[in-house]
């Protein structure tokens, strides 16, 4: 069971980092509902730098989870993997929850094609995301 959570959760990482891979090099696709908007115009443009970054991140996740769940060695104390894996949990959470404005399942502005997919698509997949990483975390604790 704890290997493949850790590796279903691992995936999950590496397909969002793809995705965003794949927007940063084709940025017309589906950014329409990639970013917060407000009365129709989008909060922010996210630079294809960003993009990238938010990709490599997520890559990161990917390793850290697949780490804690002992699928790879990287020569991290299981300790400091654990910790870290909790704080992903954390702001997982966070992230699923929201801001309460524009993000999040306690988000005000809504109507949006953003605001649609994040209630139906992105704060649930943090919110399981988190429930996932916490669990590789504590099977895997110190």
């Amino acid at each position: 069971m704890n290997t493949a959570l850790a590796s279903s959760v691992s995936i999950a990482f590496v397909v969002l980092a793809l995705w965003h891979f794949w927007m940063a090099l084709f940025p017309s696709t589906g950014a329409s509902g990639a970013v917060p908007s407000d009365e129709g115009r989008p909060l922010f443009a996210p630079s294809t730098k960003a993009t990238v970054t938010v990709g490599v991140m997520l890559l990161l996740f990917a390793g850290l989870v697949a780490a804690t769940g002992r699928l790879v060695n990287l020569g991290i104390a299981p300790r400091i993997l654990t910790g870290l894996s909790f704080a992903l949990a954390a702001g997982l959470l966070a992230r699923a929850i929201g801001e309460f404005r524009y993000v999040g399942f306690f988000k005000q502005v809504r109507g949006s094609r953003f605001a649609t997919l994040d209630s139906l698509v992105y704060s649930p997949v943090c919110l399981l995301l988190a429930l996932g990483v916490a669990r590789v975390a504590q099977q895997n604790g110190f």
